[in-house]
């Protein structure tokens, strides 16, 4: 990263950081933060700190953390980027989550900006750290004397911790040799970048979207790339499209429920106002896609020039650096309608036509494209057998862009990670002529009477229901003491009225069971009450602790035979 940074240096490109009102707040060149990185570098050796120690920083969106995290590469240091969000808990919980994150990665030096720095020290306040403060305290340092380390492919480039959507974050760590392998794939094979490119980003600095494709991707293609804070798009998504209207900006990525976010905010006839026709590159990815958030978008802002052929579905994550797999550029979004009864019987893939008289059975999934060079794939079904196309299991992959493990968790790696280098990826899907399909979490997978049911799908047909807003439900199972699971549908619902409530609940009971042909307890909860993971993403493993916590075993008989009522009242 030293020598992409160098070479982004020798150009007129850089970053620039927008406000919330779309203002521009602050610029970077690539030239720039050379110079401020190096300078730092040298004080960071004069803590005496030695190459390969950690060093953790509160990943804000602004030029400090790109400052600090290059810093780090010139030092010979390991960046471990932490959260800059506040959960659900408030003050307490996030410390905690810091000084989880801290011990987990063994950090020797933090730094966190103003707005931050408080929680940081509070989290360090028992724990032995060389230097801990704000970059201002930094500046403060006397330059080191120590000639900066050469850095080699075999280092450290940093350590990223997973969202921790499944169990407590685990510390990636990624190679400078691995990590520059995905950079030059993710270039060169999946977004084949052009001349005039420019990027645009909203994404956290602490997801391995936002640091790896929207930060490090455009220095080391000497890119110019825009930022605004995650916070200010949360509150004002529209941001968005007004400053891919200023910026001209020619790529962008974010999950579904971005684009969702977006589409709903705008009001009747706005969209004309943006012009959308230089985004030429809309990346889809971090989660499971939804092909009709997608449509929606496209239909809304069709008026402001943006073309659905724009949308390139990807397939990513962390422990292989970011990229595995991209759609063809300019193809749009392309799904594949299978019998979603027979794939969930009998774990096999078959087309459907989508306007099926049956329309429960129609299930379209969005086709996350082709493998980028060098890796290799397999779907294997629970006895480790490498199935056909078309048959639905768990993905496993090889290549060079593959972590080399999880850091201080010898026993988290030999889980996925086999000596002749395979990656047990935890997802689940299936291939149609080499295009990779993702139908779900293996851990999120609702087992039901034999039957396989996506949470994805429980979900959706909560989110159809006019109380209902879009992201604001999580579907997961629970055991049920007689040896089964009982399906669990927890529902952020707008609507206050007891009676009402209660029809919601009935009503969906009923959908569910003529949709799925399974019963699920629904439970109605307050606003933002549905748990989270640090990058922001609804947490099924959280909900469900969560709900097992605050239900005792006679409560669980008693769903199960609540369950067994509605049945037999049916």
């Amino acid at each position: 990263m030293v020598d992409a940074l160098d070479y982004a240096a020798t150009g007129a490109t850089g970053a620039n950081f927008f406000t919330g009102r779309g203002e521009q707040s602050a610029r970077l060149p690539y030239h720039e933060l050379r110079q401020q990185a190096r300078i730092l570098a040298r004080k960071l050796t004069g803590l005496g700190l030695r190459k390969g120690d950690r060093m953790g920083l509160v990943a804000e969106t602004n030029p400090d953390f790109l400052v600090f995290f290059f810093a780090c590469q010139y030092a010979g240091l390991v960046p471990v980027a932490f959260p800059a969000t506040l959960t659900l808990g408030g003050h307490e919980a996030y410390v905690q989550q810091l000084a989880r994150l801290i011990r987990g990665a063994g950090v020797s030096v933090a730094m966190a900006s103003s707005g931050y720095i408080a929680f940081l020290l509070e989290a360090v306040d028992d724990y032995e750290i060389k230097f801990v403060g704000a970059p201002a305290d930094f500046d403060k340092l006397p330059a080191g004397s120590n000639e900066l380390p050469t850095i080699e492919a075999n280092d450290i480039a940093y350590i990223q911790f997973t969202s921790g959507s499944t169990r407590f974050p685990r510390g990636v760590v990624i190679k400078q040799e691995t990590l520059m392998n995905n950079l030059t794939g993710i270039i060169r094979h999946g977004i084949k970048l052009r001349a005039d490119d420019r990027f645009f980003s909203w994404l956290p600095f602490y997801h391995d979207m936002g640091l790896i494709g929207l930060l490090l991707v455009p220095v080391a293609s000497q890119r110019s790339v825009d930022y605004l804070d995650t916070r200010e798009f949360a509150v004002r998504p529209r941001q968005w499209l007004n400053l891919m209207t200023i910026t001209k900006a020619t790529i962008s990525f974010g999950p579904s429920f971005g684009y969702d976010l977006c589409a709903r905010r705008l009001r009747p006839n706005e969209a004309s106002k943006y012009d959308l026709s230089n985004w030429r590159m809309a990346g889809i990815g971090a989660e499971m896609i939804r092909p009709e958030t997608l449509e929606e978008f496209a239909r809304v802002l069709e008026p402001a020039g943006f073309k659905d052929s724009a949308f390139l579905a990807c397939y990513g994550m962390a422990e292989c650096s970011l990229a595995i797999s991209f759609a063809p550029l300019s193809q749009g979004m392309e799904t594949d309608c299978i019998d979603a009864n027979h794939l969930s019987l009998h774990q096999q893939a078959l087309p459907i036509d989508p306007a099926h008289p049956d329309h429960a059975r129609a299930k379209r999934f969005v086709k996350c494209g082709y493998l980028l060079p060098d890796f290799e794939i397999e779907i294997r079904d629970a006895a480790g057998n490498n199935l056909p196309n078309r048959h639905s299991g768990t993905i496993f992959l090889r290549g060079p862009s593959v972590m080399t493990g999880y850091f201080n968790d010898p026993e988290s790696t030999r889980a996925v990670l086999s000596e002749d280098g395979w990656l047990n990826t935890g997802d689940l899907g299936y291939q149609v002529e080499s295009n990779i399909v993702i139908t779900g979490r293996e851990k999120d997978l609702i087992i039901i009477n034999g039957k396989n049911v996506w949470p994805q799908d429980l979900e959706f047909l909560a989110e159809q229901q006019p109380e209902v807003r879009v992201g604001g439900s999580l579907a997961f199972s629970v055991p049920n003491p007689s040896g089964g699971e009982i399906c669990v549908l927890k529902i952020q619902c707008r609507q206050a009225d007891p009676v009402k409530r209660s029809e919601l609940i009935s009503r969906l009971t009923g959908i569910i069971r003529n949709e799925l042909g399974i019963d699920c307890y629904i439970t109605l909860v307050s606003k933002r009450q549905l748990p989270r993971t640090s990058s922001g993403k609804l947490s099924r493993s959280k909900a469900r602790l969560n709900f097992m916590a605050a239900h005792d075993l006679d409560r669980l008989i008693e769903i199960a035979d609540e369950n067994e009522l509605r049945k037999s009242i049916a």
